[in-house]
Parts: C-alpha cells; sequence; structure tokens
C-alpha cells in the first residue's frame, strides 16, 4: 500500500512543569479548531490528535511535545471533522469528510490509516457515497475483543437545505479488516431530521460497543436525546427511543461563541469493575435557561432498556454556563472522565477548562479545573463544534481550543491522576463523602466525610438541576477528621424530591445524590 510522508515537522515542549495539570500547546498554527486525541492503548506515550481542516499532531513521549503535519488525502481531500481513534494493536486510524477532485465537497467520509504511530498516513479508504448526498458529523470507535471498526454520521438529502422534503438520517458502516474497506452504508433511524442543521436535524451520533459485541448509538433532534442499539455487528437495529428530553435542542447560543452544540456523547464501560457494561450519554442543552447551560448525564444497565435520571456533571450553582462537553472512560478502570468549557469563575465571558471525574459509574462526580488560565473568546470567528478526551490507564489527555485575541491555539493537559485520586500526599485532594444512608429516605440521613488537612469547607444542597436550595456549612474552618452529618429536610421545609448533597473544600467539589420522599 502506498504511504506518503506529509507536511512539515515542528516540536512544542510545555514550559508549565509545576502546575498541577501542566498546559502544552499542541498548535497555534493554521487556525485549528474541532480537535480529536486518542492515546494508543497499546502504548500510552504514542498520541494522535487532529484539527480542521487537515491538521495533525503525534506525540511519542505521552503529550510532553508534539510533532506537527499536515494530512493528505490525494484520493479524497480532507475537508475537516477530525475524528482520531486507535485499535489494539496500536494501528491508528483518523476519519475526516471529504471534497475530492472528482467529487463534490461532502460526498463521503474518509478513513486513513497509520501504522506507526501517525507518522505516515495511507491515502484513504471513502465510506458512505450516495449520490449527491452529503455525509457529515461521523464519530468512529473500534470493537477491542475483535477489532471491528463501527463508524456513524449523517447524510444530509442537502446540507442546509430548507426544502421540507429535506432529510437528514443516521447512518452506520463498519470495517472488518482494519481499514481497508467498509461496508455499504446503511440508515439505522426511523425518525428523519430536516437538512437545516439545527435542532430539528438529526446530528451527533456517537457509537458505543458492549462487553458482548453490543453497538450502542446515542444522537440529537427534535428537542430530544435518540437511542437505538444493534447486537448483531450492525446488520439489525432496535427502533430508536427517546431517553432524555433536550430542552430548548441541540443548537444552542453562548456568548462569545461563533456557534454551540449539546449533541450527546455515548460510552459503554468495557472494565472488569463493578459497572461491567454500563452505557452512559453525556451532553449539554438549556433546559435551566440560555444563561445557564450545564452538563448532563445518564446511564442504563440493562442494554439500553431503562435509564437512570438526568445527573448534572458540572457541580457549581445556578446562571453560568458549562459548554461543549465531551467524555471518555478508561477501560482498565471503569472511571469516567469529562471535559468542558466552564465560566462559574467570572461574571462576563471569560472562559476556564474543567473536568469531571466519577470513579463509581456516575453516582459521585468530581470537577477540577485543568486549564492553567482563562481566555476571552469572540462570536466573530469560528470556534469548531467539540472538544475530545482520551483515557488509558490512568494516561488522561484532553485536548480543547483557546481562543483569545481573535487567536486560536489547540492545547492538551498532562492530567496529573494521582491529584484526583488523592495518591500523591503533597497534593492531596482534600476530601472524600460517602453516600447518604438511608438513601432514599422518608425523614432523616446521614452522611460523613473526611477532610485532611482542615480546610474551609462550604456544604450545599442542590435541586435536580443544579440550583443551590440551602446551605448546611457556609465556609466553616473543620479540622481535619471524619466528620458525621444527620440531615432532616424538615428542618429546612424542604419538600420531597430529588436533590444532592454538594462538598466544596479548597477549589475541589464533590456531590452525591439523595432521594427524599414522603
Amino acid at each position: 500500500m502506498k504511504y506518503l510522508f506529509l507536511g512539515f515537522l515542528m516540536v512544542l515542549i510545555t514550559s508549565a512543569s509545576y502546575a498541577q495539570h501542566a498546559n502544552v500547546m499542541i498548535s497555534d498554527r493554521l487556525y485549528p479548531n474541532e480537535p480529536s486525541i486518542f492515546i494508543n492503548p497499546a502504548n500510552t506515550l504514542e498520541i494522535v490528535a487532529g484539527t480542521n481542516m487537515n491538521n495533525q499532531y503525534f506525540s511519542s513521549d505521552g503529550g510532553l511535545s508534539w510533532t506537527i503535519q499536515t494530512l493528505n488525502s490525494n484520493a479524497y481531500s480532507v475537508a475537516g471533522d477530525p475524528c482520531i481513534i486507535a485499535d489494539t494493536a496500536g494501528n491508528f486510524y483518523y476519519f475526516h469528510l471529504s471534497n475530492p477532485a472528482t467529487g463534490s465537497w461532502l460526498d463521503r467520509i474518509v478513513c486513513q490509516k497509520s501504522v506507526d504511530g501517525g507518522r505516515l498516513w495511507n491515502d484513504g479508504t471513502g465510506i458512505g457515497l450516495n449520490g449527491s448526498k452529503d455525509q457529515d458529523k461521523e464519530w468512529a470507535v473500534v470493537d477491542p475483543y475483535n477489532n471491528n471498526i463501527y463508524i456513524t454520521w449523517t447524510q444530509f438529502d442537502a446540507y442546509g437545505s430548507t426544502n421540507p422534503d429535506c432529510q437528514t438520517n443516521i447512518m452506520f458502516s463498519k470495517s472488518l479488516d482494519a481499514g481497508e474497506s467498509f461496508s455499504e452504508s446503511k440508515v439505522i433511524n426511523t425518525i428523519p431530521g430536516n437538512c437545516i442543521d439545527e435542532d430539528n436535524t438529526v446530528e451527533g451520533a456517537v457509537p458505543a460497543v458492549g462487553p458482548n459485541g453490543e453497538i450502542y448509538v446515542a444522537w440529537s433532534g427534535h428537542e430530544k436525546i435518540y437511542f437505538t442499539s444493534s447486537t448483531d455487528q450492525g446488520e439489525t437495529w432496535l427502533e430508536e427511543t427517546v431517553i432524555a428530553d433536550q430542552n430548548g435542542g441541540w443548537d444552542f447560543a453562548v456568548p462569545g461563541i461563533y456557534r454551540c452544540n449539546g449533541m450527546p456523547i455515548t460510552v459503554c464501560d468495557l472494565s472488569n469493575g463493578p459497572n461491567h457494561g454500563r452505557i452512559y450519554v453525556n451532553w449539554s442543552d438549556q433546559r435551566n435557561g440560555p444563561e445557564d447551560t450545564d452538563i448532563w448525564l445518564k446511564y442504563s444497565d440493562d442494554g439500553g432498556l431503562s435509564w437512570s435520571e438526568d445527573i448534572r456533571v458540572n457541580d457549581d450553582g445556578s446562571g453560568k454556563q458549562q459548554f461543549f462537553t465531551w467524555m471518555a472512560i478508561d477501560q482498565t478502570n471503569g472511571n469516567l472522565y469529562f471535559v468542558f468549557y466552564d465560566r462559574r469563575n467570572y461574571e462576563d465571558e471569560n472562559t476556564d477548562v474543567y473536568m469531571a471525574l466519577s470513579r463509581d459509574g456516575g453516582n459521585q462526580i468530581m470537577n477540577f479545573k485543568v486549564s492553567e488560565l482563562p481566555f476571552l473568546p469572540t462570536d466573530n470567528i469560528f470556534f469548531g463544534d467539540y472538544t475530545n478526551i482520551s483515557a488509558h490507564d490512568n494516561i488522561v489527555r484532553p485536548i480543547w481550543v483557546r481562543l483569545q485575541d481573535g487567536h486560536r491555539s489547540i492545547y492538551t493537559a498532562i492530567v496529573n491522576t494521582d491529584i484526583i485520586t488523592g495518591v500523591e500526599e503533597e497534593h492531596y485532594v482534600p476530601l472524600s463523602m460517602e453516600q447518604n444512608y438511608p438513601n432514599p429516605f422518608s425523614s432523616s440521613t446521614t452522611f460523613s466525610f473526611k477532610i485532611n488537612p482542615p480546610q474551609i469547607v462550604s456544604l450545599s444542597v442542590l435541586d435536580m438541576y443544579g440550583r443551590e436550595r440551602l446551605r448546611i456549612i457556609d465556609d466553616q474552618l473543620l479540622e481535619s477528621r471524619k466528620h458525621i452529618i444527620s440531615f432532616q429536610p424538615e428542618d429546612y421545609s424542604l419538600p420531597p424530591g430529588v436533590y444532592y448533597f454538594r462538598l466544596s473544600v479548597d477549589g475541589y467539589s464533590i456531590q452525591q445524590k439523595m432521594i427524599f420522599v414522603q
């Protein structure tokens, strides 16, 4: 097979070695946006990333330094929407849109392959060519048990058309030969959308693989989150079901951002942990108003037949913007990671990058800031449509766009998981909280938390939409030990419902769900 050497080389090395989560600028060239990143599961020192339109980067030292290249495909061209994955043999795959010289813009999805850690790439394989229809918004996943590749995307009869007869549908294809060829594409939804590329367009399909080879897919449309699955490697699919309302739709406005969306991400726990087989879907929406975008999660333990209630991932108070979420699961331990933009610390449009971690299947979620400096974006520059994150064997690498003074750059962080999990004593995360018992409860419940060393502590109760209802502890200095709290909602005139305890210490927060019943 013919391989092409691509582009020019440049190395960027972090100078932020003393930060808790050292930030590394991957590139500020060629107007990068819509980043994708993936860690080689066979060698976690090898990481590949990509951005619009045809930027490609690789690292052989775990993300401390990067080589910058230009991805080319003589057959299909490279037209953005990068999605990077890797199989268990360490082969990388770079999926993107097409604009071939002998075809038309968006006429197919393209998969290019690298067998050497992202240095050289083949010319690619075309997927989903269907006459004059447009193929867009693809994402792919590898089944680690057999290295099958599954890909889903949106097919437009005509991109951007306002014709009421024009439809969008969710498409599927697979490769059983390591990306050399892909099956004929098929429609996997029964409820189509329009072609305008807005709330009533069906988009955002991200596939996940289950422990027995199941394929799970969720997407947005019509102010809902849809879900479907296949148990025969994508040959047949169940009719989609609505698993969540996406109030306000997936296409919404965030001040300072060119455009924003809340399309879902789907993953499934393949680890040997207690949540083996659990399906997670993560998205954002504006159910609490246009000034209060939030990040949400729900899960299923029965293959998507039933689902948990919506879980709010961001643990701040109400009235702030969190947007452009992505989620990854570390399949070696079941840890669930999120990355998103966050404005909780500001009264203006200054923006941080936050991450969240759950080690217990989404029941307890810790938020922490991962960016070193905020940025102030402007809405006249295209910001892209997503962030991304990859995790394997406690190596975690988020990737995001920084837009400051009209200039875009791409960053990752060398996430120190010792800090998050409290292993490294010098940076010990100074809090832990146990689930309240009993839960659900009818009159009173008890829970405990530990802090070390002595800390200024806040303990709040939030409603199911993340709005603070009351403060149990308000910025009090507590000694280093286990603290036991008995809570009676009637003391605070709190009606029955679903609530969250939120414990905040030294910039870190943990929240736990409680259910108060009559």
